[in-house]
């Protein structure tokens, strides 16, 4: 079973219409065992008072919502800000990391009305560090890639320059973060040797005509070395993770997997009738897709997909939906509705057997994760969560949409839209958990069907970061 697609205005939210969700997934019913947990929260550190929803006025104040047309097109294309500065992170004492608090308008997602599309960079600032040098850097090694990208050479070389006074003058402040400054000391210098290059390409695109073919391989030589910069930007800020660092879960789901850190997980689909995946006139035989799944925001929602990834579980699994909104898959063949295993003390089971998992929403600012209840639950609506659902295949749990605990093994791949899913204006943040984003081959979602098949998935980095209940 799977969601039930409403209408394009449920992918948004204002004050009329923020505590719907946007998606019903058709996922197991909980136990009598387990229902009524919906409005029990469970935070990784300090436990509040929870927050219960009024229905019935939510149903009113959603067909308030309809009779306007004109405040649906407000919906559907109200530009978002960002402030990508106030997503920097400080320690705790007790060295668990937060990141600051930061509203919907202030996400790690970029800077002025630009909404981040990019999942490495959301990646990146999803990071637990602590380090505004490194902050600016990647600001500005950024900006480059979006000027290249818009033909803006003199803005992208003037953010060459900023980035070249950082990595020269505060070297040290960066790598007194590292877990090994020697590490990062190499990267910078790695960095440094590719700027070089990278000033010489853009130079070289300001001396021809626009649209020339000297001007585009000036350019695409920039963008290429760029992303190199950027991957050496990944690993300098993966190295400034605190040694040891793990996300704060309470102990009522230690007898769930739970990923401590990030592993890579690589699927290839087909399709059953042997045609090729058509993108834009290119024509491939199978989809390849690779996904970084992030513990550090969603330990157990991405530990739960690591253990079934790794169990074979979504090998040969159709695609059961795709309607230009989400892909969405795993539901298995026969009764049962999800996986079925040992289920959890703390949620239950499903009515089939099914291993049900907690709602996992982390927000920005916070410790670590809040379970079993939704961001407008807890009277938080509008905060950033610490992973958006901004990124075009960005990977979301599925669940009922009612009940909180009752995901289970299905999962979607959203098809990010800015006008239609606008980041920090949609049903989504924060009240499905965002555990992962395609970083590569996101283009072959525009053509997976329902049918498609997922011929194979799996774990090629970072399974030995899986933690599996004692």
């Amino acid at each position: 079973m799977r969601f039930h697609f409403l209408s394009p205005l449920f992918l948004c939210s204002s004050s009329i219409v923020a505590p719907v969700a946007s998606f019903a997934p058709r996922v197991p019913a909980p136990t009598a065992s387990n229902h009524g947990r919906t409005s029990s929260q469970i935070y990784a550190k300090n436990p509040t008072e929870t927050h219960s929803v009024d229905h019935s006025k939510t149903i009113d104040s959603v067909k308030n919502a309809l009779s306007g047309v004109a405040l649906a097109t407000v919906l559907w294309t109200a530009p978002a800000s960002f402030a990508g500065a106030t997503h920097f992170s400080s320690f705790i004492n007790d060295q668990v990391v937060a990141s600051s608090v930061a509203s919907a308008k202030e996400m790690a997602s970029g800077t002025g009305s630009r909404v981040n599309k990019d999942p490495e960079s959301l990646l990146r600032y999803g990071l637990p560090i602590n380090n505004k040098e490194v902050r600016e850097l990647q600001k500005n090694i950024e900006s480059i890639r979006l000027n290249v990208s818009s033909k803006r050479k003199t803005s992208a070389l003037d953010d060459l320059k900023k980035a070249r006074s950082i990595v020269n003058t505060k070297e040290s402040k960066m790598t007194s973060s590292c877990r090994d400054p020697n590490v990062c000391s190499s990267i910078i210098q790695s960095m440094k040797d590719k700027m070089g290059p990278l000033e010489e390409s853009l130079q070289a695109s300001t001396n021809y005509m626009n649209g020339s073919d000297q001007e585009r391989e000036a350019l695409d030589k920039s963008y290429v070395t760029q992303d190199k910069i950027q991957k050496d930007l990944t690993a300098l800020e993966e190295q400034m993770v605190p040694a040891g660092y793990v996300t704060p879960v309470p102990s009522d789901y230690n007898d769930l997997p739970q990923l401590q850190g990030r592993a890579t997980v690589e699927m290839v689909l087909k399709k059953p009738n042997g045609e090729p995946f058509d993108i834009e006139g290119t024509l491939s035989k199978e989809a390849k897709m690779t996904m970084v799944i992030d513990g550090y925001a969603a330990p157990v929602t991405a530990g739960n997909f690591v253990d079934l990834v790794q169990k074979g579980f979504y090998n040969n699994m159709d695609i059961q939906r795709s309607d230009g909104f989400v892909v969405q898959t795993g539901d298995p063949k026969g009764e049962a509705e999800g996986y079925v295993g040992t289920p959890s003390k703390a949620v239950g089971a499903g009515k089939h057997g099914e291993r049900l998992i907690p709602l996992e929403i982390f927000v920005t600012g916070d410790k670590g994760p809040f379970y079993e209840t939704t961001i407008e639950d807890e009277g938080r609506g509008g905060q950033a969560t610490v992973l958006p659902f901004s990124s075009y295949g960005a990977m979301g749990w599925a669940r009922e949409e009612y009940e909180p605990n009752s995901g289970s093994s299905q999962f979607f791949w959203l098809l990010f839209d800015s006008d239609l899913t606008p980041a920090g204006k949609n049903v989504l943040d924060g009240r499905y958990p965002c555990f992962g984003y395609v970083v590569e081959g996101a283009d072959f979602l525009r053509d997976i069907k329902e049918g498609d098949v997922i011929v194979s998935a799996k774990v090629t980095d970072g399974a030995e970061k899986l933690v599996q209940p004692k």
